[in-house]
């Protein structure tokens, strides 16, 4: 799904998005990666949103979003409830989505400005 085709602005946006892909910038990723106005971090080893773990929101806690949005599939699926626990804690808020309902929600968020990060879960391939 073709999600713009233009830049809207100095910062990261999803291009396009679809069965095990999204594009940033005109490079297509086929791996879990996180997301944010002036981040890439494109080594981000979360297979599932059920093996999500408080840990591996460390990356993206310390950037201090106010929201951070999960996206994976084509089915809403939700983590542990201690990563709902820790985003609470730090006065966070996280949204869990479909990955095309997380990737557009994160384009209208940068677009305005909002302190986001999106966090894109593919399967790891062995």
């Amino acid at each position: 799904m073709q999600l713009t085709e233009h830049t809207p602005g100095n910062y990261y946006f999803i291009q396009s998005v679809g069965p095990g892909h999204v594009t940033l910038q005109g490079i297509t990723y086929h791996q879990s990666l996180v997301v944010g106005a002036h981040l890439l971090e494109t080594s981000w080893e979360v297979p599932s949103m059920e093996a999500l773990t408080a840990d591996h929101l460390d990356i993206l806690i310390k950037y201090q979003p106010e929201v951070i949005i999960l996206g994976q599939g084509v089915t809403q699926r939700f983590p542990d409830p201690a990563v709902f626990h820790l985003c609470h804690t730090q006065g966070i808020g996280l949204e869990c989505m479909t990955l095309e309902a997380a990737c557009r929600t994160f384009n209208v968020l940068m677009s305005e400005n909002r302190r986001a990060l999106l966090g894109i879960l593919f399967p790891i391939i062995q």
